[in-house]
């Protein structure tokens, strides 16, 4: 049995979307970042970069529980559990792994702050709106390029890349963004959405 801790974000529905894809046994526990129980010590000695989702696993390597936190950690450890939406030959691994740091490292953050600066921020604060908006919009052309000849974004298959990246792509209005305006993007978003486990995973918590 695997203990998600997580809430309702792009970086949660990873997880879940994940755990339901690999139909795996999953017990939810909302960790409600509104009122900063992310913070609670016994959160913290799971996540201890006090971010969700984080997750525990009661039969981890050798059998023994192991937790985990940081979405592409995660996503890697659960597909390397159960071989399944990771590549196991050397091109299609690397191919895979490359689109998820793109996630990791690009879109997830910098979207991120699209999101902050255009919808939370006490004040509006048109540089960093545009800033944010400008290059969100940029890494959804960078997708939409890729995608004009692939499927999906790696490996010619559904990957963990694509259960990274849909999540924050489902919040392209927050992010200013009109999926029209990709047709590549859009085209694997709806095929993604289609998909009964993202459907599931999205209603969690």
């Amino acid at each position: 049995m695997i203990e998600l801790y997580t809430w309702g974000t792009p970086n949660g529905r990873k997880i879940s979307v994940m755990l339901e894809e690999c139909r795996l046994d999953y017990q939810v526990y909302p960790v409600d970042i509104s009122k900063d129980e992310q913070f609670d010590p016994d959160f913290l000695k799971i996540s201890p970069n006090n971010k969700i989702p984080a997750i525990i696993d009661s039969d981890g390597p050798e059998g023994r529980p192991i937790s985990v936190f940081e979405t592409g950690a995660i996503l890697i450890y659960l597909a390397q559990k159960t071989g399944k939406f990771l590549p196991a030959d050397p091109r299609g691994f690397t191919d895979t792994m490359q689109w998820l740091m793109w996630q990791m490292g690009g879109a997830g953050p910098m979207m991120g702050q699209a999101h902050h600066f255009r919808r939370f921020a006490p004040e509006k604060i048109p540089y960093a709106i545009d800033r944010y908006t400008n290059e969100t919009r940029r890494l959804y052309g960078v997708a939409d390029k890729q995608l004009a000849n692939h499927d999906w974004l790696a490996a010619d298959q559904y990957t963990i890349a694509d259960i990274a990246t849909f999540p924050w792509i489902a919040r392209h209005e927050w992010q200013g963004m009109e999926l029209e305006d990709f047709p590549n993007l859009k085209r694997w978003y709806d095929t993604i959405w289609a998909r009964d486990a993202v459907k599931k995973g999205f209603e969690v918590p």
